[in-house]
């Protein structure tokens, strides 16, 4: 179909006659353009006035046409040929312009969001009668030739951060329209897609590793502090879930635009920045709607995921037991059903990796009906996981075992605790969410009776900053262990620059708990990373508290002391 794309209105249907006409045009394989060609362009061009591109492949044919810039005309990126960072698309541009300036960074950005092979800007003059003696060149006063060129992105040596893409391409003085025609195309791609293969093999990675651009957006609602720790944290998951963080991009709004959460600039520099560095996921700070990702993927070219798909994608490469493999099923499920139109054909293109572990793309979308059955299955599952957790609670209540779970955020140190205080083997790492089941010992305690005291001490699920929905919804089962405890041990990492922050994250998480969980004490861990400062700040702010070290066995005493008292209060009250 010889569509034409871009801005229509007003054309008469002899001008989209001239335009559609293009399409039957023909290019020599190794010249970029002809001046025939390109005097045809500066006609159309002329009569319309508006600015025209045609776009080419390597066969010297015409595939699309549009009038406009090269920024209002581009190729949606999963049109586009993707041949990986060592090939550029295979497809030139060859527009016009009503003025005469050199290429703009718009254009520029267009150029490299679609990796074209050239972007060739044509200067025409505004009326025919312009044309220089009549010669063959008169519509076309002068051309400029601009192509990318290997990565030349500046590094910061201080933070090693890799900086804005800058000088990603290269614009020709102007020249005329028979020394741009004299130019070997062939050449010219052949010699700049080497130089590609060579820097790609230099900076080749690990490759089972996701590249992946960070996206943060700060809202008039967060401080700096607060969004630089949303971004650190967010790092660290993706590095959790096996990724590599390139770089981060970051906007500052009043509010989210509702299609895209970013703006349309900050969407192009996005997807240049992706493009440039070779990233093949970019993963936003906040959840997004699934109109939201379908969207930014159109626009950006490759895989969109947010934080909770993050989160998700390590549990399902966490979860070990029967358990805890069919509430991450059951969560991913959830999340992922709404979220199927229309990314079929992106993920099928785009590979695997960070958030499409699990059911798998293919099922998800030929199997949409059994997803809802599947759904139903694994909540019913969930129901008997809890009801059996449910009777060996009441086992250990019957036999008067007092019980106290530990809570608290992500690698706060509860396996570690756990472990040292009862002879435990939970796995143990530096590492978000290294725990998701939960493991239950016996631990003995002395007692104001001086008594031995029997207690059963659970670890549980580390908590996160809003934790999302559908992993509170299908651990339900595993957070019963909080809210049916006889107490809170409540771990804080007091070495995390956040500390403060994530006490608040886990006590609004254990307020919304659908029943009350029982009295809490907190116990600060790590304070062998801590300076004396954070020290004070923290007994003055939370004087009850007990401060300990479960990799340095220090505070241990203390600590199963106020336990046995923790216990015997709520077994009182």
């Amino acid at each position: 179909m010889e569509t034409i794309y871009g801005n229509l209105q007003g054309l008469k249907s002899s001008e989209l006659k001239q335009l559609q006409k293009l399409y039957h045009q023909r290019l020599p394989g190794d010249r970029i353009t002809t001046p025939e060609f390109a005097e045809r362009l500066g006609d159309i061009s002329t009569d319309i006035n508006q600015p025209v591109c045609a776009y080419l492949n390597r066969r010297g044919q015409v595939i699309r046409v549009g009038v406009g810039t090269p920024r209002q005309t581009q190729i949606p990126p999963l049109e586009l040929p993707r041949y990986g960072a060592e090939r550029l698309s295979g497809i030139r541009c060859i527009a016009t312009q009503l003025k005469s300036e050199i290429p703009n960074e718009v254009a520029l950005t267009a150029m490299a969001i679609q990796r074209l092979d050239a972007l060739v800007i044509l200067t025409v003059s505004g009326s025919g009668f312009e044309r220089r003696g009549g010669g063959a060149f008169g519509y076309v006063k002068e051309s400029y030739l601009a192509h990318l060129i290997p990565n030349t992105i500046p590094t910061d040596d201080d933070s090693g951060e890799v900086l804005h893409p800058q000088n990603a391409w290269t614009v020709s003085s102007p020249m005329s329209l028979e020394v741009l025609c004299k130019q070997d195309f062939l050449e010219l791609v052949n010699s700049l897609e080497a130089e590609f293969e060579r820097e790609f093999v230099a900076q080749q990675v690990e490759l089972d590793r996701d590249r992946v651009l960070l996206v943060g957006v700060m809202t008039d609602r967060m401080t700096q502090e607060e969004f630089q720790n949303t971004l650190n944290e967010l790092a660290r998951l993706v590095d959790t879930a096996g990724g590599e963080v390139l770089q981060t991009v970051s906007q500052k709004r009043p509010r989210l635009h509702p299609q895209t959460v970013v703006g349309e600039g900050k969407v192009q520099e996005i997807a240049l920045t992706a493009q440039t560095l070779g990233a093949n996921l970019i993963v936003f700070d906040r959840d997004l709607s699934p109109a939201q990702i379908r969207n930014l993927e159109t626009q950006i070219g490759i895989r969109v995921v947010d934080r909770t798909e993050v989160i998700l994608d390590i549990f399902a490469q966490r979860a070990q037991s029967g358990a805890g493999k069919l509430q991450v099923e059951l969560a991913q499920l959830e999340y992922m059903l709404p979220r199927l139109t229309g990314r079929g054909q992106a993920m099928s293109r785009l590979g695997g990796g960070i958030g499409t572990r699990g059911p798998g793309e293919t099922k998800l979308e030929t199997e949409r009906r059994a997803i809802g059955r599947r759904i139903a299955r694994l909540q019913q599952e969930v129901n008997q996981l809890q009801a059996h957790r449910s009777r060996l609670r009441q086992n250990r209540q019957h036999k008067e075992v007092p019980s106290i779970a530990l809570v608290g955020y992500t690698n706060a140190g509860k396996s570690t605790l756990l472990n040292v205080l009862t002879n435990a083997e939970v796995y143990t790492a530096d590492q978000l969410f290294a725990t998701l089941d939960p493991t239950t010992r016996r631990l003995i305690v002395p007692s104001s009776s001086d008594e031995p005291l029997p207690i059963v001490v659970t670890d549980t699920v580390g908590f996160i900053h809003e934790l999302p929905p559908a992993l509170m919804d299908a651990f339900r089962a595993t957070l019963e262990e909080v809210t049916e405890a006889d107490a809170l041990l409540h771990v804080v990492d007091l070495s995390h620059p956040a500390w403060q922050s994530q006490i608040r994250s886990v006590m609004a998480i254990l307020s919304d708990m659908p029943v009350t969980p029982g009295p809490a004490l907190i116990a600060f861990n790590k304070i062998d990373r801590v300076d004396s400062e954070t020290l004070a700040l923290a007994q003055e702010e939370y004087p009850q508290a007990v401060f300990i070290s479960a990799c340095d066995r220090l505070g241990l005493e203390t600590l199963r002391q106020r336990m046995a008292q923790l216990v015997e209060y709520a077994i009182s009250r």
